[in-house]
């Protein structure tokens, strides 16, 4: 392989005063553009190339606890070559050296940054300045550490004759090394040596001006993000998933590099991601965690490859930003359930409440009915006991009968909806019961094609209930489940005993119901079913025999999937008869 050739510069003559003003100004002027750190060495080391006329600049600059070393050389058909690494430091502060770096260059390097070399000795200056004409003559450097001195011998290798190393600081706190070199042997006089360290100290202000700049420029664009994500969270017309691709899209404008940053949250096994997301190899994520559980995360991938910060090519307050965003999300899902948390206590007060009325009104209309529909019943059955009625007369007079045993029986479910009827509760087998109850829609389920699977759990345990009331749940829901499939299906019954409670469970796989209608399925009078055939009483009643006795009722369905009946009933304590 063919290496490029590196270019013999020429000495330049003496700088003057003049032209080193000439170059801090020029320098202060491209700084206040507040390019990123690489770039910004790029452009100094190039302006120094050219106004030196040295073969190379090394530059180097600390920041995020690393250095960051830059390269500028002078080749052959090209006007330059710019290289750049970051370099970490050790337990002790120490630059480590990595692969196939001369490590005598680096120590050398290392102790002018911490300013190690002993002053007024040969080749050092008094600000602590290094410089040689010649380094292919060994040279001994007196280092001090810790009040300690000892003196080193130095042996550099490589091409360059002429080197010129010029610590940077501000106050006492070391951030860098500007070097010259040169192929040239004695390339640097003591006039020009003073010059360069007198536009060093120029240097650090700008480079340090430089570093503000861009760190007040990233904490603008951190607050902005977290600002327009207050603002998404504010904004209670917007959906969970509209405020979620809200942030996704300003999370790549607040990373260092925007222009190759793609953003994306995953969160209950959605995804929210910027236009043209693509996993790449450098990441940074941040977990959502809700109430103790994780819930997805959210990350910020690069798309292109960018030199070592923090964390990767990431900084150490992308990250803070992350995690802070992460919790932000949460914050917001948190705060949306509980304002859903609230509406629906808000809901339940209300249905409460409107329970509460219509029972009220309902047991006031039942002890009205009573009395008219007993005298209806007596008088009827008094008149198909007399002899020579017409057989017309007989069929009319049954039809009255039915009729009013059927009043009669609405007007017992508005008082047991009223609970104008105390149940009379006894111990209950709930297996035996729903056995009774079957037995009365065997031959149905078989006539409709419907699948009858009936798990009755062994050894459960006997409930205080009133059987005819826990009866009448149990055909209740048996009938509901019937209806729901006109077209056949599979009806699962089912007993479980769980902890302190006793389970019945009925499912079937029929039509379904809305969340719409689900939510309305316990309201009185409330029916999807046609005129003539159903008063809307039979859920709500069904609602309160269970809730008379202590229990509790979920429900759970999905159009064209089926419908779930639970119903819990306490179980006080062990008893001897078990079904």
């Amino acid at each position: 392989m063919k290496h490029p050739k590196i270019i013999q510069s020429k000495a330049p003559g003496s700088k003057s005063v003049k032209n080193f003003k000439a170059l801090s100004h020029k320098i202060l002027e491209y700084s206040n553009r507040g390019d990123l750190r690489t770039d910004f060495q790029r452009e100094i080391s190039k302006m120094l190339l050219g106004f030196s006329g040295c073969n190379a600049v090394e530059f180097w600059l600390k920041g995020h606890g690393k250095y960051f070393r830059s390269c500028m050389t002078r080749l052959s058909g090209k006007p330059f070559l710019f290289e750049t690494r970051p370099y970490p430091q050790n337990e002790h502060g120490e630059i480590v050296p990595q692969a196939n770096d001369d490590q005598t260059w680096i120590y050398l390097c290392h102790t002018v940054i911490h300013g190690r070399l002993t002053p007024s000795q040969p080749l050092v200056t008094k600000n602590g300045s290094f410089w040689t004409g010649n380094t292919k003559k060994p040279f001994f450097l007196r280092l001090t550490f810790d009040k300690k001195s000892h003196v080193r011998s130095f042996t550099l290798s490589g091409d360059t004759l002429s080197l010129l190393l010029l610590p940077l600081s501000v106050g006492r706190k070391n951030i860098g090394l500007l070097v010259l070199k040169s192929k040239l042997k004695s390339y640097f006089n003591k006039k020009e040596i003073s010059l360069y360290e007198d536009f060093s100290r120029y240097l650090e202000i700008v480079a340090t001006h430089h570093d503000t700049q861009v760190d007040l420029r990233e904490r603008i664009k951190e607050l902005s993000c977290l600002y327009h994500i207050a603002r998404l969270a504010a904004q209670p017309d917007l959906s969970m998933k509209e405020v979620l691709q809200g942030i996704v899209k300003v999370l790549p404008p607040a990373w260092l590099y925007p222009e190759i940053a793609h953003a994306r949250i995953l969160l209950n096994g959605d995804s929210f991601s910027t236009p043209h997301f693509q996993e790449g190899r450098d990441r940074q994520q941040a977990d959502i965690i809700v109430n103790g559980k994780h819930r997805g995360k959210v990350e910020v991938v690069y798309s292109e490859k960018r030199s070592e910060l923090d964390e990767g090519p990431f900084l150490q307050e992308e990250r803070a930003l992350l995690d802070t965003v992460a919790k932000e999300i949460a914050n917001i899902i948190t705060g949306r359930q509980a304002e859903r948390d609230k509406m629906n206590l808000e809901e339940q007060v209300r249905h409460a409440d409107r329970l509460a009325t219509i029972g009220q009104l309902a047991a006031g209309v039942a002890h009205e009915l009573n009395e008219p529909l007993g005298s209806i019943l007596g008088f009827s059955q008094l008149v198909k006991k007399c002899s020579g009625l017409p057989h017309r007369a007989e069929l009319d007079m049954e039809k009255i009968l039915n009729a009013s045993l059927h009043a009669r029986d609405i007007v017992k479910k508005l008082l047991i909806f009223a609970r104008q009827m105390p149940p009379q509760k006894m111990k209950v087998n709930l297996n035996r019961l729903v056995e009774e109850g079957l037995n009365f829609f065997k031959s149905r389920c078989a006539k409709e094609n419907i699948e009858l699977s009936c798990l009755l759990s062994p050894d459960l345990p006997e409930v205080d209930a009133d059987p005819s009331q826990l009866n009448q749940v149990v055909i209740n829901l048996i009938v509901n489940a019937l209806q729901a499939m006109p077209h056949g299906g599979r009806l699962k019954i089912q007993t479980l005993e769980e902890e302190n409670h006793v389970l019945l469970i009925i499912e079937d796989t029929g039509v379904g119901m809305s969340e719409e209608v689900l939510e309305k399925i316990f309201t009185p009078f409330f029916t999807t079913k046609e005129v003539g055939k159903g008063t809307g009483l039979g859920l709500p009643v069904v609602h309160g025999i269970i809730t008379s006795h202590g229990g509790s009722i979920k429900v759970e369905s999905k159009i064209s999937q089926g419908t779930r009946f639970e119903i819990q009933l306490p179980w006080t304590g062990p008893n001897e008869n078990r079904g």
